[in-house]
């Protein structure tokens, strides 16, 4: 079973430890994940706009709220996706996530990329300059999204608002111009992508991290971190999964862990924890300092983004920067 454990948040209020992602999951899958992750005692679910399958997530929440638990009782988060940046469209599209979820509020609403593109119809419009590269709208700011998203605050559909996919200098920006700080941000995090100093910069502002793809993913065909020996090895020793040393190590960091899976049984087995060593954990972290590998990078599978997010080698080709402010 779970430890059960809640992190604090800035607000005051808690998340639970470990979530269910709903990212890459086919449709038709999600709505009987969702619904199992919560017999199985998960209480917090990971969505977004861009994942396409929020009215199966929704389907589930009605099959088990409240016979099974009181909408209180879970804690759900959504994002804003890129082409709703424009501070007038950012209410409108948290309005639609809320149809979909047949929720009337969440308990964290994010910002998923600090990357704005232009509004309309199209989840990742192609640029027509530029075939199979997305169109980018350079003129709107994160701050100017930023407010907006503070201004949700006051209509009671969001408990809390934060970010995903933000650097040190996106938070640094929003923050100091408008002396609100995100609640949490979401990152990419697994033993190859330790990222310690924005960690200790979350850690040191109390942002408190949600570790996306705690398991690696596989879009760019890498070998799995499942499938390491050093995670094997461990794994044998504890009696666990790979799956479970993985979502141990991100929650021995203090994270906030939503691994995906839409099997029943994975879900159950993801949702029992294990703990590390500090000698264990030390011998993972030692994956990324000597090989590290950042996955979700958005110049490494199509549709491609002319943007520079992370500063990461795979970047560096990249025309556009961020405009924070």
């Amino acid at each position: 079973m779970s430890f059960g454990k809640v992190m604090p948040l800035s607000t005051g209020a808690t998340i639970p430890q470990i979530g269910l992602g709903t990212w890459l999951s086919k449709p038709n899958e999600v709505e009987n994940a969702v619904e199992a992750a919560i017999r199985a005692g998960y209480r917090h679910i990971d969505c977004a706009m861009i994942y396409q399958n929020q009215d199966e997530v929704g389907r589930a929440f009605k099959k088990v709220i409240p016979s099974v638990v009181k909408r209180e009782e879970i804690f759900v988060t959504t994002k804003l996706w890129n082409n709703s940046h424009k501070p007038e469209l950012v209410e409108k599209e948290l309005d639609e996530s809320l149809k979909q979820l047949q929720l009337d509020y969440v308990d964290l609403y994010l910002i998923h990329w600090p990357v704005a593109f232009p509004p309309g119809g199209d989840f990742e419009p192609e640029d027509p300059e530029r075939p199979g590269w997305v169109k980018l709208d350079l003129e709107t700011s994160l701050v100017d999204t930023w407010k907006a998203m503070i201004a949700l605050l006051k209509t009671g559909k969001v408990k809390a608002i934060g970010v995903s996919n933000f650097s040190i200098d996106h938070i640094k920006g929003i923050a100091e111009a408008t002396g609100v700080w995100p609640t949490a941000n979401q990152i990419e995090s697994h033993p190859l992508n330790l990222q310690d100093d924005l960690v200790q910069f979350c850690k040191e502002h109390n942002i408190h991290l949600t570790a996306y793809s705690p398991l690696g993913n596989n879009m760019a065909g890498h070998k799995k971190l499942t499938e390491y020996p050093e995670i094997l090895e461990i794994a044998q020793k504890l009696g666990a999964t790979p799956a479970q040393v993985l979502i141990a190590w991100g929650v021995k960091r203090g994270f906030s862990v939503i691994p995906k899976s839409v099997t029943p049984e994975r879900i159950e087995s993801n949702f029992k924890q294990v703990e590390l060593s500090d000698e264990d954990y030390e011998k993972i972290c030692e994956l990324g300092r000597k090989n590290p590998k950042r996955f979700n990078v958005k110049t490494t599978y199509p549709i491609f983004w002319d943007i520079n997010i992370f500063g990461d080698e795979l970047e560096k080709t990249t025309t556009n920067q961020i405009k924070i402010a």
